[in-house]
């Protein structure tokens, strides 16, 4: 399946929630969903008034394929690891979603959206424990040193989204130091822990891949 190339806010109004796919864009007064823009397609009292289970499952699981920036192949591949790991399939699938490069990247506060991480981690800016990985799907481990290559330190973009680290930290599980562009990877995060992701119900997601 190809990669959705069209106007991500779109994606932010058939959730009818906040994707955080656009870094800034997402916290300022041109949101649409700050806007309270309707979402597109059919005029919303021409649709069902109630979804169906399965519609409810399948927006559940679009909302966090969508947050994570990853296509469908891709994302049911992960839920397959997820389901054959020990423990709790949800709690696995959060686990592994976060340990993506691309994603830490992001966590790390070296791009602003997991998209312009995704773009960075492609080009080849990323170290991880001093080799170049350009790989945005690489599952990072517990104790790895996450850098910015040394000849990418310039980059305005980059310069630009560590600013938010003044302004919000990291996650728990990461530690940074943002004059030397370089993080780690302190431990594997716990469901509890990743809080920033509104009210996503992973159970609805088990579900809609149990059927």
């Amino acid at each position: 399946m190809a990669r959705y190339t069209g106007p991500v806010c779109r994606m932010c109004r058939v959730e009818q929630k906040k994707l955080m796919l656009k870094g800034d864009r997402c916290k300022s007064d041109k949101c649409p969903i700050n806007k309270k823009r309707a979402a597109p397609g059919k005029d919303p009292k021409a649709r069902p008034g109630k979804r169906s289970d399965y519609g409810v499952q399948l927006r559940e699981k679009q909302r966090l394929k969508r947050i994570y920036g990853m296509q469908e192949k891709q994302f049911s591949l992960f839920f397959e690891r997820a389901l054959r790991m020990p423990g709790i399939t949800g709690e696995n699938l959060f686990v592994l979603l976060e340990r993506r490069l691309d994603n830490v990247v992001y966590r790390l506060r070296f791009a602003s959206s997991r998209s312009q991480a995704r773009q960075i981690v492609l080009h080849g800016h990323v170290l991880v424990n001093g080799k170049k990985v350009s790989i945005p799907s690489y599952l990072v481990k517990a104790e790895d040193e996450i850098s910015i290559a040394e000849g990418s330190r310039g980059m305005m973009v980059i310069k630009d989204a560590l600013k938010e680290y003044g302004k919000s930290g990291a996650m728990p599980w990461l530690s940074l130091d943002p004059d030397a562009m370089k993080g780690k990877f302190l431990a594997v995060p716990r469901r509890s822990d990743i809080t920033d992701l509104g009210d996503i119900k992973e159970q609805m997601i088990i579900e809609y891949y149990s059927k």
